[in-house]
C-alpha cells in the first residue's frame, strides 16, 4: 500500500499519531524500531545536522529533499516532510511539492512565511498574505503525486495574532488543505480554541523550550490534536550524548569503560540491518 493511503487510514483509525522527528536516515530507521508509526522530516533537523545551520531558510529544497529521500527509503513507515514555504512562488511550490510526493513522501507541510524563513520558536517571522498562501496551497495541490497530503502550517500567531492565525486557518482548509498546523500557541487556551474552532486534523508542535506549552501526549489527544511533532527532540538527544561520549574522553584519553554513553556493536548492526545484508550478499555469491 502507499504509504500516503497508510497515513490516511492512521488518521482515521488512530487516536493521536506520535510523529518523532528524523534528521537522518538512522534516526527515521529508528524511530520505526522503536514502534511508532509515522515520521516527521525535520526541516530544521537536516538544516542543523546535515549542514550545522540554524533553521533560517539556509538549506535549499533539493537539499531538504536529498534527506528525506533517504529517511523515506529507510523505513517502511509514512514520512511527512517539511517543504517550509515551498522555496518560493506559486510555481516553485508546484515543483516542490511534486517532487517530494513523487519520491513516495506520504504528506508535505508548508508555512506561509516569507523568506528567509525561520524556526516557528524563533522571532523575528514574516508572513505572506492570507491570498497568496491560498495560492500556493491550489499550486501544491494540483502537483501532488501518490495520494499525499497536504499540511498547511500558519506561523501569524506570532505576527499578527490568534484571531488571524484561525482566520487564516478557515481559508487553507476551504483552499484544500488536508491538515492544518498553527504554530507556536503560546497557553493551552490558545491550543484549545485552535482545536475548536476549525473542524479539521490539527497538528500541536512540542519544542522543548520553545513558546508552546509542553503537554503530555493524552493531555493533546483530550484538547483535540490529531498528531503531534517532537521534531527535534531524537537530534537534541543525540548530541547531548554525544557531547557525554567526548567528554569521557577528551577526560580519560579512552573510550574504555564508557560502554554506558553508547549502544553495543550488536544492537549498532542490528540497527542497520547487518545480518539481512549478509544473507543478502551470501544469495548472490557466485
Amino acid at each position: 500500500m502507499k504509504k500516503s493511503l497508510v497515513l490516511r487510514e492512521l488518521l482515521k483509525n488512530e487516536n493521536l499519531l506520535v510523529a518523532p522527528g528524523a534528521s537522518s536516515a538512522l534516526l527515521g530507521n529508528l524511530v520505526e524500531i522503536m514502534g511508532f508509526k509515522v515520521v516527521y522530516a525535520t526541516g530544521a533537523g537536516i538544516a542543523n545536522m546535515q549542514f550545522g545551520v540554524p533553521d533560517i531558510g539556509l538549506a535549499t529544497m533539493t537539499e531538504i529533499l536529498e534527506t528525506t529521500k533517504r529517511i523515506n527509503d529507510a523505513t517502511s513507515l509514512p514520512v511527512i516532510a517539511d517543504i517550509d514555504n515551498g522555496y518560493g512562488n506559486a510555481l516553485n511550490v508546484y515543483r516542490t511539492a511534486k517532487e517530494f510526493t513523487a519520491a513516495g513522501i506520504a504528506a508535505v507541510q508548508m508555512e506561509d512565511q516569507q523568506l528567509p524563513k525561520r524556526c516557528g520558536h524563533f522571532n523575528g517571522k514574516s508572513i505572506i498574505s492570507k491570498a497568496e498562501m491560498v495560492g500556493k496551497i491550489k499550486a501544491a495541490k494540483d502537483a501532488l503525486q501518490n495520494d499525499a497530503m497536504l499540511i498547511a502550517r500558519t506561523d501569524a500567531i506570532a505576527v499578527t495574532g490568534l484571531a488571524d492565525a484561525l482566520d487564516r486557518g478557515v481559508a487553507y482548509a476551504e483552499a484544500g488543505a488536508d491538515i492544518l498546523f498553527i504554530e507556536a500557541p503560546t497557553s493551552v487556551d490558545q491550543m484549545r480554541e485552535i482545536t475548536k474552532s476549525i473542524n479539521t486534523y490539527h497538528i500541536a508542535n512540542m519544542v522543548e523550550g520553545g513558546k508552546t506549552p509542553i503537554l503530555s501526549n493524552t493531555e493533546l489527544e483530550q484538547i483535540g490534536f490529531k498528531i503531534v511533532l517532537y521534531a527535534n527532540a531524537p537530534l537534541k538527544a543525540a548530541i547531548q550524548g554525544t557531547k557525554d561520549l567526548l567528554t569521557h574522553l577528551q577526560q580519560h584519553g579512552t573510550t574504555a569503560n564508557c560502554e554506558h554513553l553508547m549502544i553495543s556493536m550488536k544492537e549498532r548492526n542490528d540497527i542497520t540491518g547487518l545480518s539481512a545484508m549478509n544473507s543478502l550478499e551470501e544469495k548472490y555469491k557466485f
